[in-house]
């Protein structure tokens, strides 16, 4: 190699290497910088189906808050209690109406409309959870029939998110111990959904009310007991008040769920990452939603019982018994309807499959809680 070779050898790697460096500083310095999402700031309102006092507000300000967190502030969400703008029976209206761009209730509220509603949140116990039951909103294809329900044979404009797999919710407050289904026989009761059909179906009087309505009916005699939810919403609006008889556990609604709704147009009109973040800020919630109702409902549970000075029971097998019965026939005349029995079926079949997963599998945490801390007394 000459020395003109060597030369021109050494100024092309220069040149190389002044290039490559220039490069790899750009593409640094384009990594270093914020990905700022460029969607402009939009502002939604959003109404609750919840009295002021009600733990579910707080519930629905941890989906709100995820939402905000997400978008950069560049979606922020107006959060209104129940009867800021309608009562807690009408925030489907109002959102499908555009009166409200959004709205976090149950659909045992609006199940009126079409009784496959309360399958997403009111529906039959094949021996699967609320956990298992959201898993099959999301998995067995809950969503997409969901989705029908509301938008093909509603005509709905509407889209829907699920959150928080509610614990089993207690039979409710009496004026003395359920012993067996024949003291439930004639008893003016309050509850909501299917959950109304199933107690007719045993022998009681029901009347749907929404929680704020409760105390208030009691005092007036329109009803002579009543289930709400759990230990936390129930002693914040009184019950302890009007009642120190609490039976735990039901089939009445042991999977029920928030949905979240949003106007399918307001929806449709947002950025693709504005809808992605209000749909997985849903799967979000339900962490922060289940933790805060483990925290609460098992203090208020110990202050209802060493504070207040009530008698808590589990609801017996007799009455458990009672329910399932009254569910089968429920369902034997429900199930005429084709999209109810589609819905059903599809539950059922994954019930069969995951609930024996997971009742073959799972721990018995009832003997290691005795073990530790003696007997439940049931």
């Amino acid at each position: 190699m000459t020395n003109k070779d060597t030369k021109a050898e050494t100024a092309s790697r220069r040149k190389f290497l002044k290039v490559g460096a220039g490069a790899t500083a750009g593409a640094a310095a384009a990594v270093a910088m914020p990905q700022i999402s460029r969607a402009q700031t939009v502002t939604l309102k959003m109404q609750g189906s919840w009295g002021a006092a009600d733990i579910f507000n707080e519930m629905a300000q941890e989906y709100v808050k995820r939402v905000q967190d997400m978008a950069g502030g560049r979606l922020k969400i107006d959060y209104l209690n129940s009867g800021a703008v309608v009562k807690a029976f009408q925030v489907q209206d109002a959102v499908h109406k555009g009166v409200l761009d959004a709205g976090h209730t149950v659909t045992a509220y609006w199940y009126g409309k079409h009784k496959a509603a309360s399958l997403f949140g009111t529906g039959p116990v094949f021996g699967a959870n609320a956990s298992q039951i959201l898993a099959w909103i999301h998995k067995g294809g809950g969503k997409e029939l969901y989705r029908e329900l509301v938008q093909d044979i509603l005509k709905l404009d509407l889209v829907g998110f699920f959150a928080m797999p509610m614990p089993t919710q207690p039979l409710g407050w009496f004026k003395k111990e359920i012993k067996g289904p024949d003291d439930l026989k004639n008893l003016k009761y309050r509850t909501v959904g299917l959950a109304t059909d199933i107690m007719q179906g045993m022998g009681l009087s029901v009347a749907q009310l929404p929680g704020g309505e409760i105390v208030p009916a009691l005092e007036r005699g329109v009803i002579e007991a009543f289930e709400y939810n759990n230990p936390t919403s129930d002693s914040r609006f009184g019950a302890q008040d009007v009642s120190k008889t609490y039976m735990m556990g039901s089939y009445h609604q042991a999977a029920e769920f928030f949905e979240i709704i949003v106007n399918k147009s307001k929806y449709e009109s947002l950025p693709q990452e504005h809808q992605a973040i209000l749909e997985y800020a849903a799967e979000a919630a339900n962490t922060a939603n289940y933790a805060t109702a483990m925290d609460n409902y098992s203090r208020d549970l110990q202050k209802l019982i060493n504070e207040s000075g009530v008698n808590v029971y589990r609801t017996p097998s007799g009455v458990l018994q009672a329910q399932l019965k009254s569910w089968d026939t429920v369902l034997e005349n429900l199930n005429k309807d084709p999209f109810f029995k589609k819905v059903v079926d599809s539950q059922r079949d994954w019930s069969k499959r995951v609930a024996f997963y997971d009742l073959m599998n799972s721990a018995d945490y009832k003997l290691a809680y005795e073990h530790y801390f003696g007997k439940l007394g049931f």
